[in-house]
């Protein structure tokens, strides 16, 4: 028996309050992808996932809820802690640059990150208490901000349970998880509480020793959550190894080269949000650490002690969010503010050997804060005919203080966005879109601020804070009975992919970029017992003004596919088959080295007898030997010449592995 609660959009009232337990109600099924979007969204790409789009679902880490969102990519190319490497439209988004992400109202790209901008790391989530993700792509939403060019995810947690319940979970290459959740009636509202342990080996050589542990206490209202979330992990990491040393025998495909990589992340997040009959609002409070060591060219920069690193990130970060809609007829209006503060602590950036620090690369202490309006009008033009107007201005100062004194600062700099969009219905459940937006992604302040190269002492050029981008999009969204499909096409240029390179501390400026391409949805219940999903997406990306025969951009997947077929056998039993698909994509700007394409099928088989389920997962079904994430540089392992060897490097995906979970319901 399969069941998922539904909180519909905002007009529609929730289903979760009041629901029965699965023994006590027949058979109800409300699917995320079905929910209606015809006359309220305004692009072809957006929309809602979730409920009974996550029941049932095999997945191998947190972040690939992400892959969800139709078109989108989660790989890893180190530890479990670590946050994941996102692919979508054409972008390898590294972990976040251009993909934002928010979890009830609080936002979860970090700015000026020790790792990354933008770093995106979802691993304290817990997935059975995720009720629904909220989607966009593209630029043209003036609710959205920083990091949301290429689209936007807004993650919405449970509020209440059905039932009690705690599960333990057993798996392959000595995976536990155990997890406890429940809800209950308190003070006239819902107190829910959760706590989720993980432990791993993973599937390589070196154990992963992963030490994992999430929690989370939420009390609703009718009109207020408050939510407390924490999260902590160690693992020790096999990173991305050099194709020679597996091809010479030196290592296994699952085998290391540096034994003392890893890392430490912690978050713990307070959430308030409040919801009226026109207004919503949301503040947050959030602490995050991480600590990470790696090592990627061994023996290239230094052979005599190597070329191992440590990065560090601590922070603050203190914010919020009001929106308002009002009017009524023919012309509505959304408007809103948002605000942000980044107190860094510690941002640095280190040369390690055997995981110990020997020397100061950088070290840097940020405050970052900034601010964002933005108005909408929607206008009724004419019968099944809306036109969307919509304007953003956009904010952000600094203060850098480096143990470089050449390297500190303070400065701010101010963005204005504007978005338009046109909705046509056609007819019953057939609408078509044609959108226009700008956008951007805020740079690492600290590339603003800078003037000296931290590892070689060279001058540096400082980057701009904010690169804009701007993008197009045409539409249709098709809604008929069972099925709901959409087909869009959209561009969208890049004026420069300046960023700061946090693994070498210093700034790397790109050239200008044009992505265009399209992409296409399908979501259909024939029958009851029957659903079937998919997407796929087909993008050209490529640099512009630049050299004939280097406009590749390396690490751009030109496609990926995704979807899977579940069906309910009756009697408690059901199951699900799916598939994740990307294709070889460029290394390096002449493209003359390419990644190998990636395909990856699991399967989960459930079962439900009264207040037991049992669950068998099967992760990589047919132990496909692909790369998870492929790149192309030079390294250089111990006997070899001084200058390197230039060399695919890859980290490939997790052998076969079967989970087997218990569950019992209170």
């Amino acid at each position: 028996m399969t069941f998922a609660a539904a909180v519909l959009l905002p007009s529609s009232p929730a289903l979760t309050d009041e629901t029965p337990p699965p023994e006590e109600r027949a058979q109800i099924v409300v699917h995320g992808r079905a929910i209606e979007q015809v006359g309220i969204a305004t692009s072809g790409s957006e929309g809602a996932v979730g409920y009974a789009d996550f029941e049932d679902r095999p997945i191998s880490r947190v972040g690939e809820l992400a892959e969800n969102v139709p078109g989108l990519i989660a790989t890893q190319h180190s530890g479990a802690g670590k946050a994941n490497q996102y692919f979508l439209r054409g972008f390898n988004l590294d972990h976040g640059t251009d993909l934002a992400a928010s979890v009830d109202g609080a936002p979860v790209n970090m700015r000026s990150h020790g790792h990354g901008q933008g770093y995106l790391d979802l691993n304290f989530l817990i997935p059975e208490l995720v009720e629904r993700i909220d989607f966009t792509k593209g630029p043209y939403h003036a609710e959205n901000g920083d990091f949301s060019s290429a689209g936007a995810m807004r993650f919405t947690t449970k509020s209440k349970l059905a039932r009690p319940f705690a599960e333990v979970t057993g798996g392959s290459w000595g995976y536990w998880r155990a997890l406890a959740a429940g809800s209950g009636d308190l003070g006239g509202g819902t107190l829910l509480a959760a706590v989720d342990g993980t432990v791993s080996n993973g599937p390589w050589v070196l154990d992963e020793d992963l030490e994992k542990l999430n929690g989370l206490v939420k009390f609703s209202t009718s009109d207020l959550s408050v939510a407390l979330s924490g999260y902590t992990s160690r693992w020790t990491s096999t990173d991305q190894v050099p194709e020679r040393a597996i091809a010479s025998g030196l290592i296994p495909r699952n085998g290391f080269i540096d034994p003392d990589l890893g890392g430490r992340s912690g978050r713990l997040g307070l959430t308030v949000n409040g919801t009226g009959e026109q207004t919503q609002w949301s503040v947050y409070a959030i602490a995050s650490r991480l600590e990470l060591t790696s090592n990627f060219t061994y023996f290239l920069d230094d052979p005599v002690n190597g070329d191992q690193f440590r990065q560090e990130d601590r922070r603050g970060v203190f914010g919020g969010a009001i929106t308002h809609r009002f009017g009524e007829g023919a012309l509505t209006w959304n408007v809103g503010a948002d605000a942000r503060f980044d107190r860094i602590g510690k941002l640095g950036l280190y040369r390690t050997t055997a995981g110990t620090i020997r020397e100061t690369v950088r070290q840097d202490r940020v405050d970052e804060y900034g601010g964002g309006l933005f108005g909408e009008a929607q206008i009724e033009a004419a019968p099944g005919l809306r036109l969307v107007l919509g304007l953003r201005a956009d904010a952000i100062g600094y203060n850098v203080q480096s143990v470089l004194s050449a390297n500190s600062g303070k400065g701010s700099d101010a963005i204005v966005t504007p978005k338009a969009a046109l909705a046509w219905q056609a007819a019953r459940g057939v609408e078509f879109y044609a959108n226009y937006g700008e956008g951007y992604h805020s740079n690492d302040v600290r590339g603003a601020a800078i003037t000296v190269d931290p590892a070689s002492g060279d001058p540096a050029d400082k980057v701009p804070v904010f690169a804009r981008s701007r993008g197009a999009e045409l539409g249709l969204r098709v809604e008929q009975g069972r099925l709901t499909a959409s087909l869009v096409g959209f561009w969208l240029d890049l004026a420069s992919e300046l960023v700061f390179v946090g693994d070498a501390g210093t700034t790397e400026p790109n050239d200008a970029s044009r992505r265009w391409g399209s992409e296409a949805t399908l979501f259909w219940k024939p029958v009851d017992w029957l659903t079937l999903d998919g997407s796929a997406a087909w993008t050209r990306a490529r640099f512009r003004g630049v050299a004939a025969g280097a406009a590749h951009i390396p690490g751009a997947a030109p496609f990926v596919a995704g979807g899977g077929v579940s069906a309910d056998f009756g009697s408690g039993v059901s199951a699900t088959l799916r598939l994740r698909h990307f294709a070889s994509a460029p290394l390096i700007e002449d493209n003359s080295q390419k990644s190998e394409a990636t395909t990856l099928v699991n399967f989960g088989l459930y079962g439900q007898r009264g207040p037991v389920r049992l669950a068998v997962d099967v992760l990589n079904l047919f132990d496909a030997n692909d790369p998870d994430i492929s790149y192309f540089y030079a390294s250089r392992l111990p006997g070899e010449s001084a200058d390197g060897v230039e060399d695919r490097h890859i980290h490939p995906v997790e052998r076969r592995q079967v989970r087997v979970s218990l569950r019992y319901s209170f």
